[in-house]
């Protein structure tokens, strides 16, 4: 049957039904039906994304491969895949393009591809004030079907989301290292780690970050960029299920009304960390408060591992731009935090810098890594809508003024010069290379065989 036969029973052009034979454009549902009749198949046949047999699938993965950048770029003829070109030989370019792909993968996957990659990301998401509508709206949608209206989410409800997402969950003390969750796509089943059994935060921000790749519609990510993205898409999802946007706003809004803001408070309206109420309240500030914000995670010895702003804080970066890794202010809330014995609440200080005077909110905490700093901060202006406000700490920074934290004084050199040897520790979770392979660096061999343990008989 040709192109010609097939349009004119179905009552479209053969030029409309060649752009869908190849790809370039989605079918209505209704052509689909149409064509499924004409043929004399079942619709799902033709949505079913096994391919009819091995042939057509290494056809299928060959066109694929060439109408990808990677091939674009090599600036090479397109083979066709035509019924002359033997099956080894097409076998033998399909597994040149996979190596090709993986091979460009590990050379992404290297601590300056990285950094690169995380500054594209941050700078996309100032421009966007931290705000991703349509999650937002996807997150509020799935709300609707278990009845959610106000508080904490519990984690009866998580378990009853999930389960509308076709999903079970399950606790297993042997997940792969490698591994964060492990979801069975054949079976519905999404194994968590027993740390995150009901009554801590872990078991619902796993599970929904699980169930938002799904959600969210996630292929396998080709690169480390795409990995990061994908990361940071299911954490926001997680977040906007747990603090969703309707009460959380609300809840935010009455308290700028009562100028008595404050990440704790969101943090226990919502029964959530007090990390992930900073992250939050990053979201909404600018999108639904008209405030501008910054936020980092900072180390003890004053290393950056996270940071936003969209405020015009001078945050530290390296010659990429990235600002992971990079040692903030000596005088920022950050580190001036640790310098204070009472750490149970919030540490409030304003801090006058070149790019302008902060009102900043401070927590801290321990972690793996050891004590870090969770800090919350506005331009001046906006401290009067924030508890703590009243603050009469405060500091002066000069940064990037090498003089104003990172340089001795001209009496202590003079004393010390020659006479210290200090011994520099190594940050190997920031200088090290990233894992090689498939992408995100997760052992599938190992994975698979966990599967296989735990799959239902």
């Amino acid at each position: 049957m040709t192109l010609d036969d097939l349009a004119g029973q179905v009552g479209t052009a053969p030029s409309q039904l060649s752009l869908i034979e190849n790809g370039h454009r989605e079918p209505r549902l209704t052509l689909l039906q149409a064509i499924a009749t004409a043929l004399g198949v079942e619709l799902a046949t033709l949505l079913d994304a096994e391919p009819p047999s091995r042939r057509d699938g290494l056809e299928i993965a060959l066109d694929a491969a060439q109408r990808g950048p990677l091939y674009a770029a090599l600036g090479l003829p397109r083979v066709r895949a035509g019924k002359r070109l033997p099956t080894e030989a097409l076998e033998a370019l399909v597994g040149l393009h996979t190596e090709l792909a993986r091979r460009s993968s590990e050379a992404s996957a290297t601590p300056e591809e990285a950094r690169r990659a995380n500054t594209e990301l941050r700078r996309a998401m100032r421009a966007r004030d931290n705000y991703l509508e349509e999650i937002e709206d996807a997150a509020e949608a799935l709300l609707v079907t278990v009845g959610y209206s106000s508080g904490p989410l519990t984690h009866r409800t998580v378990e009853q989301l999930v389960s509308h997402l076709g999903f079970s969950l399950h606790h297993a003390r042997d997940l792969p290292s490698s591994t964060r969750t492990v979801t069975d796509l054949e079976h519905g089943r999404i194994y968590l780690p027993p740390a995150s059994l009901p009554g801590g935060h872990g078991l619902r921000s796993l599970a929904l970050q699980a169930v938002a790749h799904r959600v969210l519609g996630h292929t396998h990510p080709g690169t480390y960029a795409d990995f990061l993205r994908q990361r940071l898409e299911i954490s926001y999802f997680a977040a906007c299920v747990l603090m969703p946007r309707h009460a959380a706003t609300e809840f935010l809004l009455a308290a700028k009304r009562n100028r008595d803001l404050a990440v704790e408070d969101l943090r226990d309206a919502f029964g959530v960390t007090h990390e992930s109420a900073a992250h939050r309240f990053t979201n909404l500030a600018t999108s639904q408060l008209g405030i501008t914000v910054h936020f980092a995670r900072v180390g003890r010895d004053g290393t950056l591992y996270k940071g936003y702003e969209n405020d015009d804080v001078d945050f530290p970066t390296d010659v990429t731009g990235a600002i992971e890794g990079q040692t903030v202010c000596r005088h920022w809330t950050s580190r001036t935090v640790f310098d204070h014995n009472d750490l149970a609440g919030e540490f409030h200080q304003y801090t006058d810098t070149p790019s302008g005077t902060y009102w900043c909110s401070a927590q801290t905490g321990q972690g793996a890594d050891g004590d870090f700093s969770v800090t919350l901060g506005v331009p001046f202006a906006a401290a009067k809508w924030f508890r703590g406000r009243e603050s009469t700490s405060r500091s002066v920074s000069r940064c990037p003024d090498p003089t104003c934290c990172r340089e001795p004084s001209a009496d202590l050199t003079a004393k010390w010069r020659g006479a210290a040897w200090p011994s520099a520790k190594l940050h190997t979770h920031i200088l090290g290379a990233l894992p090689s392979g498939t992408f995100p660096g997760v052992d599938d061999a190992e994975v698979y065989a966990f599967l296989e343990a735990h799959a239902p008989r």
